[in-house]
């Protein structure tokens, strides 16, 4: 099975069915969650297990109208904030699910994803909604796919726990951003959830922020009660 760049993940698990897991972890005094290293080691579990489904089932999951009960979309957009006159870029944006939403609200939404048929079914589904300020890009497996100087915002949804090499991938995302530019996570909390991944292959939002910082990122906001399943991180340059 080709191995697929974990930044096309997003969303890879919405709407999936319920997992027998192990339950949530407490806290270290590092901030770290138990149970967790430093730099994971289940990310490429992670990565097998959204390839175990079929193209048009991911499109459908992550399509899913009942997605939206769950997702709370206008959440994570107010969470993002105000985004006249900047760049997002939305790091494995899959069908595009949020950088559809967000283009009304940006001068440039750039949706990068690693599989070419979601490149594809962001294009096609553009000929119809004329969001002429959302333009698609080819992720590489390696790097992160921006330009220096280029983004004000990137954003990745349920894709952080994909990452491999985190600390690497990171401090070159932080390198990219424009001054003081955002990085926005959003990711699933640990525990037995209803969606999302095995808890095993989970990132706390502790762990996330503490590597972020590791990264040469500083903290901005959590917010891990406004979403039912998932956490929102806050880091800036």
């Amino acid at each position: 099975m080709r191995k697929t760049l974990y930044i096309l993940l997003l969303l890879a698990f919405a709407c999936s069915g319920e997992h027998k897991h192990d339950h949530g972890h407490e806290h270290d005094s590092t901030g770290h969650e138990h149970g967790e290293h430093e730099h994971g080691h289940h990310h490429g579990d992670a990565n097998a297990y959204m390839n175990e489904s079929e193209f048009d089932e991911l499109v459908q999951r992550f399509e899913d109208p009942e997605r939206e009960k769950w997702q709370k979309p206008e959440v994570v957009i107010a969470f993002i904030g105000d985004l006249k006159g900047k760049t997002l870029v939305d790091i494995g944006a899959g069908t595009g699910y949020f950088a559809f939403k967000l283009a009304d609200g940006a001068e440039k939404i750039i949706a990068a994803d690693a599989d070419e048929r979601f490149i594809d079914y962001i294009e096609n589904k553009n000929k119809d909604a004329k969001k002429n300020n959302l333009i698609t890009r080819k992720a590489e497996y390696a790097s992160a796919p921006l330009e220096a100087n280029e983004a004000d915002v990137v954003l990745l949804v349920n894709v952080y726990h994909h990452i491999e090499k985190r600390n690497d991938y990171f401090k070159a995302v932080h390198s990219k951003l424009r001054e003081k530019g955002e990085l926005i996570v959003v990711d699933f909390k640990k525990g037995d959830l209803p969606v999302g991944p095995p808890n095993a292959m989970k990132v706390g939002p502790n762990t996330a922020k503490a590597e972020l910082e590791e990264a040469g990122f500083t903290f901005v906001q959590m917010d891990d009660a406004s979403l039912e399943y998932q956490y929102l991180l806050k880091m800036k340059k």
